[in-house]
């Protein structure tokens, strides 16, 4: 995947990094401050000095090949421009934007050319939540835009569900238990699979019904 990253601060490097050293990806970067350092994988990624909300060199950086484009810069209204460019203008086909003030957050939206809005305090706040709120219940993954969840749940000794047959449960609608592991051994779970306290069971569940899926089962 041929990636353009614009912003080589910490967040930018870090990616540029990771994604060159993988080797899956063609990665090129702007940045417009020479003092920065660049990414151990130097020599993997092209480095472009320049101003990335400049079209001119959008395009030296081939942003017309790119399969994606990653404004990271420490500016949000040049990561607004950056994204609107590049979808706007040269058609790439997804755009990832870093918002750096959470109050900007409402800006970055589809028909400012942002795909995917990434905020390092919105996710904070929402791990926080989701600890305080959930308790047992962890979110391990959330697929389909946020809509789909996968789940941890360690069953208590004192939870409902322990000693019960998983075709006895009263799971919400659209839940299943995909996994059950239980002293290290792992166990896909069948009606007539039998919890026990200790078993940590991994869910695939709407984001609405984790709430539920807690209480049907502790």
């Amino acid at each position: 995947m041929n990636v353009l990253i614009v912003g080589l601060g910490r967040t930018g490097s870090y990616l540029a990094d990771a994604l060159a050293e993988s080797g899956a990806h063609r990665v090129v970067a702007v940045e417009s401050d020479e003092s920065r350092d660049v990414p151990t994988t130097a020599a993997k990624i092209k480095v472009i000095w320049a101003d990335g909300c400049e079209p001119s060199v959008l395009e030296e950086a081939g942003v017309r090949n790119s399969d994606l484009v990653v404004a990271t810069t420490g500016d949000d209204e040049d990561n607004l421009v950056i994204a609107q460019l590049a979808k706007m203008h040269f058609a790439v086909p997804r755009v990832i934007a870093r918002v750096n003030n959470p109050r900007n957050h409402w800006l970055y939206t589809k028909e400012w050319g942002v795909d995917v809005a990434v905020s390092p305090t919105d996710i904070i706040a929402k791990i926080i939540e989701e600890e305080m709120s959930l308790g047992d219940l962890v979110t391990l993954l959330k697929l389909k835009g946020g809509a789909v969840a996968l789940a941890e749940i360690k069953l208590k000794q004192s939870s409902k569900a322990a000693g019960s047959l998983v075709s006895e449960l009263e799971l919400p609608q659209g839940v299943v238990i995909v996994v059950v592991m239980r002293g290290g051994e792992v166990i896909v779970p069948g009606g007539e699979t039998r919890l026990e306290a200790d078993d940590e069971l991994l869910a695939v569940t709407s984001v609405e019904r984790e709430h539920e899926l807690l209480e049907a089962l502790q």
